[in-house]
């Protein structure tokens, strides 16, 4: 399937973290592209819920090692498992980034998981993923299911696991066999091909959105509301021939970044420009509405910015091949 997952924030929010009126925001909140959650987005099955969203099949306890355990210690975890046909299931590994990424509300905290999920024992803190840093090797990805952020650390610390497994077809459990969590844990980005120029817009053919070259994007960083005006500046110009540009939601921007590269974090062959350390999307953060999600390209991390500072780039992005 084409396309980024919606966020499900849809409230928005003033610099200083006021519920405010949508309209005519640009934000997250008001916009809401992306693919439309199912409803209900979970099936529960024995022990584990299926997410009918992604097709992924998670334990319905995300506190089955009951304490924080190293990312060696969390890859023999799931190979045990697979060893016992934890709830029937012999193909679990240890998610990868985008994987459990995939789980993360950006309307909900402590934990950071959509309302009405049938999980239990969620630790409101850091979750190991698969996913190496490519960058910095001896450092993997984990995610704070609290807030929602992105970060790397050492493979030798401890934190909390949270085994997956995926039945693309019937979510039948497998008979036989199993596989040890993919350390390297391949983009879902990395192919060639990704970017075709369209009348001087870079569509991305993986997602289906279409970015705005760097050249036409201001040089210096600006604070949230001076990217949100931005936005509105070049729909008045009809930047390209569109009047339809809007900040990216956090998951737009995260779906640029290719797991596999780093400095920046983008496919080798992309043709955006010169790409710069970080950048504002349009989607708040609960956790501390003074804030906004930041996507830092030199490696991918997702973090947050204080609003009234001038910090990071605007991007630009619409949706379409045309």
């Amino acid at each position: 399937m084409v396309g980024v997952i919606k966020t499900d924030q849809i409230k928005c929010y003033d610099v200083d973290g006021r519920v405010m009126d949508c309209s005519g925001s640009g934000q997250d909140g008001e916009m809401r592209f992306g693919i439309e959650w199912p409803v209900p987005r979970f099936e529960e099955r024995e022990g584990v819920a299926i997410d009918r969203l992604s097709g992924l099949v998670w334990t319905q306890d995300a506190g089955l090692t009951d304490f924080p355990q190293t990312w060696r210690e969390a890859l023999d975890f799931v190979e045990k498992m697979n060893n016992e046909a934890t709830f029937g299931y012999r193909n679990w590994h240890l998610p990868s980034r985008r994987e459990l990424f995939s789980l993360v509300s950006h309307d909900c905290i402590n934990p950071a998981l959509p309302v009405g999920t049938p999980f239990k024992n969620v630790f409101a803190g850091y979750y190991w993923t698969a996913t190496t840093c490519s960058r910095l090797k001896d450092q993997a990805w984990y995610i704070h299911l609290g807030g929602g952020r992105v970060f790397r650390g050492m493979k030798y610390g401890s934190y909390m696991v949270w085994p997956v497994c995926c039945h693309p077809n019937d979510h039948a459990p497998v008979s036989a066999g199993g596989r040890r969590a993919d350390a390297t844990s391949k983009s879902r980005c990395s192919h060639a091909g990704r970017y075709v120029i369209n009348n001087g817009v870079v569509y991305d053919r993986l997602t289906g959105l279409g970015w705005a070259k760097m050249d036409a994007l201001p040089s210096n960083t600006l604070n949230w509301a001076g990217a949100l005006d931005f936005i509105r500046s070049m729909n008045a110009a009809s930047v390209y021939g569109h009047v339809d540009w809007r900040l990216p939601n956090v998951r737009e921007l995260e779906s640029l970044i290719d797991l596999q590269r780093s400095t920046p974090g983008l496919s080798d062959d992309h043709p955006l420009g010169q790409i710069p350390e970080g950048c504002w999307s349009s989607t708040t953060s609960v956790y501390e509405p003074r804030y906004a999600w930041v996507v830092y390209m030199q490696d991918g991390a997702v973090g947050v910015g204080y609003k009234k500072y001038a910090d990071f780039h605007v991007w630009a992005v619409r949706s379409g091949i045309t």
